[in-house]
């Protein structure tokens, strides 16, 4: 017997809706890239003039008039202190959202830890800021004032309740039969967890962080607080650093058009490292779940 004797074939007027409320999808998926590829296409226009050679390998001189030297040193602070606030907001969030959801669940102390996760989302980046300098800034926590690992606290702080509400909603979405199939077999709840759940949810866990990450390399007000500004290059987490939001915040408002231009510059900078990242996390979360 045939396929087409079984299956009814599908009306005018169902092809028609179907057509129209593609269309439909289409064309507002198509007003909201507009303003998107507006930005990257003004971002380009501005930030491209600036790259050069010696706009990644030189620090800045923070003259005013003649030669205004590059980025190197923003560049160089930002991945160090988002490296560090990533090594610790990264554990710390997955972990809270693996208890809320396999072990806490639904109890009281579970509930008043979602509570207060919801509170650090909805607090302005600027507070924990305020936080890092009134505890460790003003008190010389460490034997220096300003300090790239207090910038590196302030980011943790901010990316935490981004990663746990993430990786919460991500491992609710692992089924239930999976848990349960590797219980029946006599599996510890522990390794239930990190072997099943935690595997099948990488990718998503991935995204969460990554979403964690690109907000804390974008953000200006917790560093200006706690890193203060520096033109130097430096590698010492215990000393004041640069990084590329407070770069692009300096020049940004100059009356000097090549530091206007570095900032442009510096931005467009950002947002390629950002998508580099996100392309490599990318790839691994692929190959590890591949594997």
């Amino acid at each position: 017997m045939s396929t087409t004797a079984i299956l009814p074939t599908i009306s005018k007027r169902r092809r028609r809706s179907d057509m129209i409320a593609r269309g439909t999808l289409g064309f507002f998926t198509a007003i909201a890239l507009v303003p998107l590829g507006l930005i990257i296409y003004y971002l380009l226009s501005k930030g491209l003039g600036a790259w050069s050679w010696d706009f990644f390998t030189t620090d800045p001189t923070g003259s005013f008039l003649g030669t205004q030297g590059g980025i190197k040193s923003a560049i160089l602070g930002t991945l160090e202190m988002v490296a560090l606030a990533t090594i610790i907001a990264v554990p710390i969030g997955i972990g809270v959202a693996i208890y809320l959801v396999e072990f806490g669940q639904t109890s009281r102390f579970a509930s008043i830890v979602r509570y207060f996760v919801d509170v650090m989302t909805g607090v302005p980046s600027i507070v924990f800021g305020l936080f890092i300098y009134t505890t460790l800034v003003v008190a010389g926590t460490g034997g220096s004032s300003f300090a790239g690992w207090k910038g590196s606290l302030a980011l943790a702080l901010l990316m935490l309740p981004v990663i746990t509400r993430s990786g919460e909603v991500v491992l609710q979405l692992v089924p239930q039969s999976l848990r349960e199939a590797a219980l029946a077999l006599g599996t510890p709840r522990w390794v239930v967890t990190m072997k099943v759940v935690v595997r099948t949810a990488i990718p998503g866990l991935v995204t969460g962080s990554l979403l964690a990450v690109a907000r804390a390399m974008g953000e200006t007000a917790p560093l200006l607080f706690t890193v203060a500004v520096v033109n130097g290059t430096t590698f010492n987490l215990n000393e004041r650093m640069n990084s590329l939001p407070i770069q692009i915040f300096q020049d940004v408002g100059q009356a000097n058009d090549q530091l206007v231009e570095r900032a442009w510059g510096a931005a467009l900078t950002l947002v390629v490292l950002i998508l580099i990242l996100t392309l490599v996390a990318r790839l691994i979360s692929r190959r590890s779940q591949f594997s």
